[in-house]
């Protein structure tokens, strides 16, 4: 049986050998030179966070960069999404940073905090590209309900940011200090500056992650500033595409389907929810909203809008089943062959909400007949 095996074996490795031989060539693909990692981490030119000296002629803070560096350059495709999402977002951090007078460093927390992912959650259940929670993000003027999180959107939540790092610098006095009570929270730096009888970051003992926190946005600054000494060649066409978009102010009469939007920007539903991360679900709340719509579709946007807006709310009218006693969503479901699923995301309902007698349910189904739908 193992001499059976072995002449499989064998004749596989000819077999594939002679196909590859007579094959046509594949494009050769690049040779990655990687800089040893030993060359990495030696620094001799003076580093700053936000124009702060990192005092690296001390061996512990040396000690602590070199293991933040090393494990940032251990995970190359992490580094490589950094940068490809850097040409997306990073434009327009950095010119709202400017416009606030605010150093262009802190851009590199909003790269380790979420590495600029707008949908990304902790297990303290912060959201967004600057990990805000409910509280802080409410706090700093944020929208967060069932129908818009504005932790979500690139521009809201680093206005939030920015109004956040400048109470912390100005109570504080560091930019230092201020990206560790960013990240474990002011009161508990302060109290932890009373107790050690130090207002240096450096030579705190704080919490392992707020030790480690400027030390991986120093390793952040490091790599995307210089990132060919690191090993990463990336060409303009390897980044992604700078955002590109219209915006405009819709006022919502009442619950509209995001489906509508997306057919007056001659785009498709993704696209919409893509450009506007904070809107939750499949309908714009009723209200005031901005909306970001893909460029150049702004010109004719208002007219193709309220015609299908109308178009949409007189089909509605047909749609409209009136529960009835003894009904329920698995009931009506099945009752119209459409999957449940489907009658939650019409109607905005969570699977645990109760229906009663009277109440209206939006039922987009041919087996609709005239005695089922509202008068």
């Amino acid at each position: 049986m193992r001499n059976i095996w072995i002449i499989l074996l064998l004749f596989c490795i000819v077999f594939l050998g002679a196909t590859t031989v007579q094959s046509e060539p594949l494009e050769t693909l690049k040779t990655s030179h990687f800089p040893s990692l030993i060359s990495c981490v030696k620094i001799n030119s003076p580093l700053d966070f936000c124009g702060e000296e990192v005092p690296l002629d001390k061996e512990e803070v040396r000690e602590r960069l070199d293991k933040e560096l090393l494990l940032s350059l251990w995970d190359r495709p992490q580094v490589i999404l950094w940068m490809k999402r850097s040409s997306r977002h990073l434009p327009h951090i950095e010119k709202m940073l400017k416009e606030n007078n605010m150093p262009e460093d802190l851009k590199y927390v909003a790269i380790i905090e979420s590495a600029l992912r707008p949908h990304v959650s902790s297990s303290k259940r912060a959201i967004g590209f600057w990990q805000f929670t409910k509280a802080t993000g409410r706090k700093y003027g944020l929208t967060i309900n069932s129908d818009i999180d504005e932790r979500r959107n690139i521009f809201t939540s680093t206005r939030a940011a920015i109004r956040y790092f400048k109470e912390l610098r100005d109570t504080l006095g560091s930019w230092s200090l201020s990206a560790a009570a960013y990240n474990m929270g002011e009161e508990g730096l302060k109290s932890e500056i009373l107790a050690q009888k130090t207002n240096n970051y450096y030579y705190l003992y704080l919490p392992l992650e707020t030790q480690r926190y400027i030390f991986r946005i120093v390793s952040a600054k490091l790599i995307l500033s210089n990132p060919e000494k690191y090993g990463f060649y990336l060409t303009k066409e390897d980044l992604y595409p700078p955002l590109q978009f219209d915006r405009i102010k819709l006022e919502c009469s009442q619950k509209t389907p995001i489906h509508v939007i997306a057919q007056a920007g001659k785009t498709h539903f993704k696209v919409i929810k893509d450009l506007n991360p904070e809107i939750r679900g499949h309908y714009l709340s009723k209200g005031s909203h901005f909306i970001l719509i893909p460029k150049g579709t702004l010109r004719g946007f208002r007219a193709r809008y309220k015609k299908l807006l109308n178009q949409w709310l007189a089909n509605n009218k047909k749609q409209v089943y009136v529960v009835k006693k003894g009904d329920n969503l698995s009931s009506i479901a099945d009752r119209f062959n459409v999957p449940l699923p489907a009658v939650l995301i019409w109607n905005g309902l969570s699977p645990k909400r109760n229906i009663y007698p009277g109440d209206q349910l939006l039922i987009y189904s041919n087996e609709m007949k005239p005695r089922d739908i509202q008068k």
